[in-house]
């Protein structure tokens, strides 16, 4: 029998506790440690799964052959380079780091130690997104909508390094052509920086995609729609399911008539969590070495350095919400101001 993978969660809060659920339940793998600022929390989580328990993630080195780290955006580049250099394969939750230049560096020592290090775009890992890959030809305009309510959790990034990130790496990968240039809007409502940001990207094959993330909105929604040559795709990602829609030919149709008629397709797959999928893929990355992840760090890099630009065109142009909409004083209040 195979030696199980020793592994180890660095981060175990409202995601990370899942990656630790999802490694417990993996027979190819042992879940050795969990790591967690919150002490309560990390031995809480430790417990539940037969781990140990640490609050510096250094103690884990030499104890595991891989980790998931899935802690604040601004910690994973000191984080995943200690292990990186460690020779300990990472799966680093998106965004992959805070800027360029240190996803960069992530890359170039899992490259130079023969590591993997694997992005959690997770959404590569839903089954509908599979079977839509397979439908997929030239996309001609693509339409994304992700949007849920304000969760106080994510203080350190805006939506578009929030949410935006999913769409817009599942973009560069489905139009692989490059840029031609960014137009982007957002304001900030609930915190300092963007909560509703709206892109739109041209591709020099003609391709354009516009992008809407929003998170101040009650109804959680997950949408992507295509329209291709022969096609036009509705693709719901919380449901896993897809709606396609195809011209078809009426042969009976009179000369005063439409000639055609749209053909409709609700295409559903089985269920399964994209988590638990992403991480057995990390798995069999690590047991083969060779194997490159689907969301390696180079095209983490590629998504980081797009949803970079367009958060730095908002943040040169957004508004706070409260200074588009001032409060409004009555003449009362206002002569007793004066």
């Amino acid at each position: 029998m195979a030696q199980k993978i020793r592994v180890g969660v660095i981060g175990v809060g409202h995601l990370g506790q899942h990656h630790a659920r999802n490694y417990y339940a993996n027979p190819r793998c042992e879940l050795v440690y969990v790591c967690d600022n919150n002490g309560h929390q990390g031995r809480k989580i430790a417990r539940s799964y037969g781990a140990k328990a640490t609050k510096d993630f250094r103690d884990l080195i030499g104890k595991v052959d891989a980790v998931s780290i899935a802690t604040p955006t601004v910690t994973h580049h000191e984080i995943a380079k200690e292990f990186l250099e460690a020779g300990v394969h990472c799966l680093v939750e998106k965004p992959i780091c805070s800027n360029v230049e240190e996803a960069e560096r992530l890359t170039r020592i899992a490259r130079k130690n023969r590591l993997v290090l694997q992005v959690g775009h997770i959404e590569h890992f839903n089954m509908a997104v599979q079977k839509f890959k397979e439908i997929l030809t030239t996309p001609r305009f693509i339409e994304c909508v992700r949007q849920g309510p304000f969760d106080p959790r994510v203080k350190d990034v805006g939506v578009v390094m929030d949410l935006m990130i999913h769409d817009v790496d599942i973009i560069l990968r489905i139009v692989n052509s490059p840029i031609r240039n960014i137009e982007a809007v957002g304001v900030a409502i609930m915190t300092d920086m963007e909560d509703i940001a709206n892109a739109r990207i041209h591709f020099e094959n003609g391709c354009i995609a516009n992008i809407v993330a929003s998170r101040v909105t009650p109804k959680p929604m997950r949408k992507l729609r295509v329209f291709q040559d022969d096609a036009y795709i509705s693709l719901d990602y919380r449901a896993q399911k897809m709606e396609v829609y195809r011209r078809k030919l009426n042969p009976k149709a009179k000369a005063n008539e439409v000639k055609y008629s749209i053909d409709s397709k609700t295409i559903r797959v089985k269920r399964e969590e994209p988590l638990k999928l992403e991480l057995d893929h990390f798995l069999d990355c690590v047991e083969k070495h060779n194997l490159a992840p689907q969301t390696t760090g180079e095209q983490a890099v590629e998504a980081l350095d797009v949803v970079v630009q367009i958060t730095e065109m908002i943040r040169n142009t957004t508004v706070p919400f409260s200074v588009m909409h001032p409060p409004i004083i009555d003449a009362h209040t206002l002569a007793a101001k004066v």
